[in-house]
């Protein structure tokens, strides 16, 4: 009998110990939550469901190969980027790699930012030779003119898939008195220097955020922003091309900016301005892969 209540005893004890602990171990978890910075426990809290867990999407992969044909159009480095709000095509890193995309292929600014790799095909007398391949950004847009039939200088009318390429790199592919070419292309992934840029202007009342150099899918569908006291997440809403506004107060705070790309893929840059950022200031966060 002696034995048999030493034995109880002994497993009263180890189980008293276990307790203790898981005790002493969350008293140490919560301490340690309590000494971070508030954003930053903000961040260790929603961790676990919505921050921590990984998306196993695997990176932007180029597309299938398309027929459609391509121009060129005159101009310089701030204006092939005007109907997607980018203000330098040179100084925000695209270079004169551009082109303005038919409404097919524009979709109301979504495809902002999509790299496309082109190729001059069929025609020996127009075509370089070797069918070399020219790397360029969707950066502006090709309006239609229904005052012209679309086999006859309509070339971006609905439903025809078309680029319009700037003038200064055309000719990597063809002759400037081809006028018009037939090409293949594809979506290819973006590959940038550096990380997403986020230039914010607007004022206190209306924030506008210019979304560029974005990696992966390059294009951007949807951008949300969040301070570490007030501003909780918010949707901003596309202004125009990559242009984003939100009406939201944001000045104060140090901003976080989320990013999602057209294959699903997001981008959380934390706290990347900090809570004394000025308006007409850009700043660098986390890129794709």
């Amino acid at each position: 009998m002696a034995k048999l209540l030493s034995l109880s005893t002994q497993g009263l004890w180890a189980s008293l110990l276990i307790v203790l602990s898981h005790v002493i171990s969350h008293s140490n978890a919560a301490a340690s939550l309590r000494r971070l910075p508030p954003y930053a426990k903000a961040r260790r809290q929603l961790g676990g469901a919505q921050f921590i867990k990984k998306h196993h999407r695997p990176p932007f992969k180029p597309g299938p190969w398309k027929h459609a044909h391509a121009t060129f159009y005159e101009g310089g480095s701030g204006t092939f980027g005007g109907a997607c709000g980018y203000d330098d095509v040179e100084k925000e890193g695209y270079g004169m790699q551009t082109a303005a995309l038919s409404m097919a292929l524009f979709n109301n600014g979504q495809s902002c930012g999509a790299c496309f790799e082109i190729k001059c095909i069929d025609d020996p007398q127009r075509c370089k030779p070797g069918q070399p391949s020219l790397m360029v950004t969707g950066t502006n847009h090709c309006p239609p003119n229904y005052n012209l039939a679309s086999d006859n200088g309509g070339w971006c009318n609905p439903p025809l898939e078309h680029f319009d390429i700037a003038k200064p790199v055309f000719l990597n592919i063809a002759d400037f008195k081809a006028g018009i070419v037939p090409i293949t292309y594809r979506r290819v992934p973006c590959k940038k220097q550096g990380g997403i840029r986020f230039t914010i202007t607007g004022n206190p009342y209306f924030n506008q955020v210019l979304v560029w150099n974005v990696g992966g899918a390059g294009d951007v569908k949807s951008v949300q922003v969040k301070g570490h006291r007030k501003l909780k997440w918010t949707t901003m809403s596309r202004s125009w091309g990559q242009k984003w506004v939100t009406n939201a107060m944001m000045v104060g705070e140090s901003l976080t900016f989320r990013v999602r790309t057209s294959d699903g893929k997001f981008s959380t840059s934390w706290h990347i301005a900090p809570t004394n950022w000025q308006f007409g200031q850009t700043f660098e966060g986390k890129n794709f892969k």
